[in-house]
């Protein structure tokens, strides 16, 4: 049984920071690509930040210079800091696995990410 689970979610001031954790079990996490997902109210979910299994990086462009993913393959894990925090980046932040060979992929069920003064 595959989980991804998230943690690290909350309230946080504008121009504070955040880090995401998403930690894996029920695959062979070091061949997966792992990714973050936001979804705001009322819009669709879209790529915050996406790792390959060989680390290569890319960022959604509202997020570059402020947001870095990183991963362990030793823990499973993937994480997102996310720094300098702006009012619009309030949304439910999702974990994502993928594997493009064998089509497989997978979901956490999200994290809170709440910006209020």
């Amino acid at each position: 049984q595959v989980q991804l689970v998230e943690s690290g979610g909350g309230l946080v001031q504008p121009g504070g920071s955040l880090r995401l954790s998403c930690a894996a079990s029920g695959i062979i996490f070091s061949i997966y690509d792992m990714g973050w997902y936001r979804q705001a109210p009322g819009k669709q979910r879209d790529l915050v930040a996406h790792i390959t299994r060989r680390n290569f990086t890319n960022y959604a462009d509202s997020v570059k210079g402020r947001f870095t993913i990183s991963r362990d393959n030793a823990k499973n894990t993937v994480s997102l800091q996310m720094n300098s925090l702006k009012p619009e980046d309030t949304a439910v932040y999702y974990c994502t696995a993928g594997h493009l060979a064998s089509g497989q992929h997978y979901w956490g069920q999200g994290t809170q990410v709440t910006l209020s003064s």
